[in-house]
């Protein structure tokens, strides 16, 4: 037990004390296991994204992305509290806009959960997985309170514009 201690800690992801399950705005990002570029079609296009912002014949997504997107719709299926807000799949991440509007939904996994955004990322990971037959995601996510309209317009167009400006991006690997 006592070697234990040598290892290296791995950095919170998460706020001390807040309350993940509380209504409000989340900005979440999922990467891929070794940032393997596997959602986006081999020829692809210039956008990718939610049917409402970009216009559904611009999207080419590879079969694993296509399995990606209808598990993130069912998000609000599976969640009575949860709204999608806004998505973007990129070739190895993804970004999501979360809206909890409620504390009294049902969730379609264990009733003792708490419903929070990390029971919803980890149900959307293992269910995406399991489709695919193999692990395809990093371990945990990235997440970000939304404060505000001005915070959430920013995100939304760093959304729109990602797939973009895909190149210039940080999570860019040349296949």
């Amino acid at each position: 037990m006592e070697q234990q201690k040598d290892f290296p800690r791995r950095k919170k992801n998460r706020l001390d004390q807040y309350d993940y399950s509380s209504c409000g705005a989340y900005f979440v990002t999922i990467c891929t296991k070794d940032r393997k570029n596997i959602f986006w079609a081999k020829e692809q296009p210039d956008f990718v994204g939610e049917d409402i912002i970009l216009p559904s014949d611009s999207v080419r997504l590879s079969l694993y992305g296509k399995i990606v997107n209808d598990s993130i719709v069912a998000i609000s299926k599976c969640y009575s509290h949860i709204e999608l807000l806004q998505y973007v799949i990129m070739p190895n991440h993804v970004h999501l806009i979360l809206f909890i509007t409620s504390q009294d939904g049902r969730i379609i996994s264990s009733p003792t959960d708490k419903k929070s955004i990390s029971t919803v990322v980890g149900q959307f990971k293992r269910d995406v997985s399991k489709k695919i037959g193999i692990a395809v995601w990093q371990r945990s996510f990235h997440d970000h309170i939304i404060r505000g309209r001005d915070d959430y317009e920013k995100i939304s167009k760093y959304m729109y514009n990602n797939p973009i400006t895909w190149q210039y991006d940080c999570f860019y690997i040349a296949e």
